[in-house]
């Protein structure tokens, strides 16, 4: 796994309150975090009620993608 290359904000008594992150791993980070959240929608749930495959897919395409 690489190391994601941050640079930390700090505030004026020296405490970090931010870090900033390159566009690239981001996106990496953006693209895994909604595979994993589609991948939940598809299990099942304790009501049986999980999508299949063709309905995660369909949902997926209504998501507002980040530009």
């Amino acid at each position: 796994m690489e190391l994601i290359q941050k640079q930390y904000v700090i505030n004026e008594r020296h405490k970090k309150v931010a870090v900033q992150i390159d566009l690239k791993t981001f996106e990496m980070i953006e693209e895994i975090l909604e595979n994993y959240a589609l991948a939940q929608l598809m299990k099942k749930g304790e009501d049986g009620a999980g999508l299949g495959l063709e309905d995660a897919k369909a949902y997926y395409q209504t998501l507002e993608k980040a530009s």
